[in-house]
């Protein structure tokens, strides 16, 4: 190397440094002054009311309007494709559920939730329950796997379509206990929950929000919760890790994540403000009341590794199961 090359190169190093130097110092200015417009929360294949009452928190700590806007289309893909691609300034977040990490284990999903996007807030907790209609003469879940064992193929276990968490759930049954309860898909939950109320089918995994109502009115009769802790909404139930199966865990949860590449400053800023959210008092008795619990604190980097264990429970799930099984006709909902 030449004298002469070496101090080409010199003023290069300058301005790469002086460029670093400056975007690390840029960082903190953008997050003081994040948000500086309308917020978009873009929401999939699931209920936008969680996001609604976040969005009015956010809306009042910062004065900026803050819009969920409904994408439900394709199993989730249509959202995630709208959020990963928008500008990584953490004005538009996606309102994640298990759709995507269902979908991720099931091998459809269109997207990579580790490179596509920042995990951001876990805002809520949902937990399902196995309910069974009246007439079924079961009142635990052992009681369950008795009758199912004395008559293969005789029951029936409704969902919400073909690789949706209840249909998962109950393959999860047959393959955990040894049983031969027969799938029968319907076109939504609401249709599955009538369902087995009306006794077409004798049992469902449904929400545990869904559930209670039902449970509460005698029409059916809950038997154990899907989480790994007992629920608030149904404190009275056991769980399936409980009765007597430690890999049942299947937890409901919502949560958001921002476009890969937002600023880590501001990606801890919407995380403290939406932590602040859910622990207000009004808003953890709303959450409550549309089936949502309160999460622990999580760091944005616990949210991340959350959300990667929640694609690793769901993958060691389907692949007991069996990936075709489940992949037949229809995308994860």
């Amino acid at each position: 190397m030449t004298a002469f090359s070496g101090q080409a190169r010199r003023p290069s190093l300058i301005l790469a440094m002086i460029t670093i130097t400056t975007v690390l110092a840029a960082a903190p200015a953008l997050a003081q002054d994040f948000p500086n417009r309308p917020i978009k929360l873009i929401v999939g294949p699931s209920p936008d009311v969680f996001s609604r009452i976040i969005a009015e928190h956010l809306q009042q700590a910062w004065g900026q309007p803050v819009v969920v806007e409904p994408r439900p289309g394709a199993g989730g893909k249509l959202a995630a494709a709208a959020v990963a691609g928008a500008e990584p300034d953490g004005h538009t977040l996606l309102f994640a559920t298990p759709t995507y990490t269902l979908n991720a284990a099931m091998k459809l999903a269109s997207y990579d939730l580790v490179k596509e996007f920042e995990p951001v807030s876990i805002i809520g907790l949902i937990s399902y329950a196995l309910v069974v209609h009246p007439s079924v003469p079961a009142r635990s879940v052992a009681e369950l796997v008795a009758l199912a064992k004395a008559r293969p193929g005789a029951l029936n276990c409704a969902s919400a379509g073909i690789g949706t968490v209840p249909h998962l759930a109950c393959e999860t049954l047959n393959t955990s206990a040894g049983v031969n309860v027969v799938h029968v898909p319907y076109r939504d939950v609401n249709a599955a929950m009538m369902g087995t109320v009306g006794g077409t089918v004798q049992m469902f995994v449904a929400v545990s929000k869904v559930a209670r109502a039902q449970i509460v009115s005698g029409t059916v009769r809950g038997l154990a919760v899907t989480t790994a802790q007992r629920s608030t909404l149904l404190a009275d139930l056991p769980t399936m890790v409980e009765s007597g199966y430690p890999d049942f865990v299947m937890p409901g949860w919502g949560g958001f994540l921002a476009p890969a590449h937002t600023p880590k400053e501001i990606v801890q800023k919407l995380n403290v403000e939406m932590r602040r959210a859910v622990l207000k008092p009004d808003v953890q008795q709303r959450l409550l009341t549309v089936g949502m619990e309160t999460p622990p604190a999580y760091a944005p980097a616990q949210v991340g590794e959350f959300i990667g264990n929640d694609v690793a429970r769901w993958t060691q799930l389907v692949e007991a199961v069996g990936l075709e099984k489940l992949r037949e006709g229809s995308t994860a909902q």
